[in-house]
């Protein structure tokens, strides 16, 4: 069936337009069979005719919530992630999908089919569509058409709404003030000592504005991310919790960002996740239940109308800076802004980039993003990095999804008498670079196990924050705040 899906894209203003005639002859059709045989009846009529001729032409998977008007006829369920509102930032350099080599990316094919129905689609507000209701797998969509009844595309929160500033994080607090961001990647230990994590966080005290805690990159276990944000924001570090759509359902992660925001989180960034095939548990089972912007409108439901994702209200709710990530140096480059906007539309307000080795792709990238305004409505912050050899780049360049590196700045490396010396230098030189372009906040810097480079590239850079580093010593958290209290409980007795 995937050529057949193929051709249905290449003729998606054709099919769009007969979807189109169908949808408004179907009610008159179809609504006086209704009344004579009942909605359930006539439903099991259309059915298996909706899904065999889906199934034909769309490869349907029969989510019972169709799109494919709002995805160029390229049905997202196809996709390996489920992904409704796509594309990851993993697409392969040949525009393939990351977890399925030999299969087109579905949302390259989507974004193709949208150009076909409407060649000024990045002129029109991007529809954010809804995470799939598992009740309605299986069930016809053909007899909403009948009914009459919308496209599943839902609307933005209400807002903005802004954490008052006293209770905002010293992150969100630079981001409003304009301030250039620098934040840092920390990948948790594969312990269950915290030492070692707080011992690396210690390198970036008064150097950035917050550490990113990884959720599984890669596939790969470590700690968990939640634990090891919780155990920085006791430590006095402003820690920005990683969430992964990959490996939880929409249950278990509304109940982490309710635990991470009791622990004293305050900045959460919402990701759908590499593939597990490529991580260290390949056997694992991908979960996918939602995927970045369907995570970001559940998580600002959390913090705007406090209420979880069923519409259950909240007690008391948390009180989160909440971003996302991009990625312009991967197919399809020119409309990766339909995907930042959907983003910033759900609620992103600081957005955080895939490493960047190609400024000029970069440039070309901010230019549309200031066309469209983005850059006014959440921070792009731009990710940079090195690591110690041409080699390891050329390897990271090669087996990380989504990471591109041009062929020249290797060469340049490569020739280099020192090599991990150039790498850093070129870092400090893309810093300055993307400093200068226009509409860029920040910069986030990432490099594995390379903590002692990264912390030197921050001073010789000379964009490390203006604010006093804080003197508290790095003890366990949980024994340092037990202290504290009984202190507290001393004086009050005096």
């Amino acid at each position: 069936m995937y050529p057949i899906r193929l051709w249905s894209v290449r003729h998606a203003h054709g099919l769009s337009r007969f979807y189109s005639l169908f949808s408004r002859l179907a009610p008159v059709v179809c609504k006086p069979l209704a009344k004579v045989l009942g909605t359930q009846r006539l439903e099991a009529v259309l059915q298996p005719i909706e899904k065999h001729a889906k199934g034909l032409f769309f490869d349907c998977q029969m989510c019972g919530q169709c799109v494919l008007s709002a995805t160029g006829m390229a049905c997202p369920m196809n996709c390996a992630k489920e992904m409704r509102n796509g594309p990851c930032g993993g697409v392969r350099a040949n525009g393939h999908c990351e977890v399925k080599p030999e299969m087109r990316c579905v949302w390259v094919e989507a974004t193709a089919g949208a150009k076909r129905i409407a060649p000024d689609h990045l002129a029109h507000p991007t529809p954010l569509l809804p995470a799939v209701d598992r009740k309605k797998q299986g069930k016809s969509t053909w007899i909403e058409v009948v009914h009459g009844r919308k496209d599943p595309a839902f609307a933005p929160p209400p807002g903005p709404r802004t954490t008052p500033e006293a209770e905002g994080s010293p992150f969100e607090t630079a981001c409003r003030s304009g301030e250039f961001i620098v934040t840092v990647e920390i990948a948790p230990p594969d312990s269950a000592d915290p030492a070692d994590l707080l011992a690396r966080a210690e390198r970036f005290r008064g150097l950035v504005h917050g550490m990113n805690i990884t959720d599984g990159a890669g596939g790969n276990c470590h700690m968990s991310s939640v634990a090891a944000s919780a155990i920085l924001a006791a430590a006095g570090l402003n820690p920005v919790y990683q969430v992964a759509c990959r490996d939880r359902n929409r249950i278990a992660i509304q109940g982490d960002i309710l635990g991470a925001a009791a622990l004293g989180v305050r900045n959460v960034l919402c990701l759908t996740g590499d593939d597990v095939s490529q991580g260290d548990h390949p056997q694992a089972k991908p979960v996918f239940d939602l995927d970045a912007v369907s995570l970001l409108h559940v998580a600002r439901g959390m913090v705007d109308r406090g209420e979880f994702a069923s519409g259950r209200p909240l007690a008391t709710p948390p009180r989160l800076f909440i971003g996302a990530t991009c990625n312009p140096f991967v197919p399809p480059h020119a409309d990766r802004i339909a995907n930042l906007e959907k983003k910033i539309t759900a609620g992103a307000r600081f957005i955080q980039t895939q490493f960047c080795f190609d400024v000029p792709l970069l440039e070309d990238f901010m230019r549309e993003v200031r066309a469209r305004g983005l850059h006014e409505k959440a921070r792009i912050i731009v990710g940079v990095g090195t690591l110690s050899s041409a080699r390891a780049l050329r390897w990271m360049g090669e087996h990380v999804p989504g990471v591109h590196i041009p062929e020249a700045l290797l060469a340049r490396i490569a020739a280099a008498a020192d090599q991990k010396a150039e790498a850093k230098q070129i870092c400090i030189e893309t810093i300055q670079a993307i400093r200068a372009i226009e509409g860029v906040a920040g910069v986030h810097l990432m490099g594995h196990k390379n903590d002692q480079t990264l912390a030197e590239i921050i001073r010789e850079a000379g964009i490390a924050p203006f604010f006093a580093p804080k003197t508290t010593s790095p003890t366990w958290l949980f024994t340092a705040a037990r202290h504290n209290n009984q202190e507290t409980e001393h004086e009050r007795h005096e």
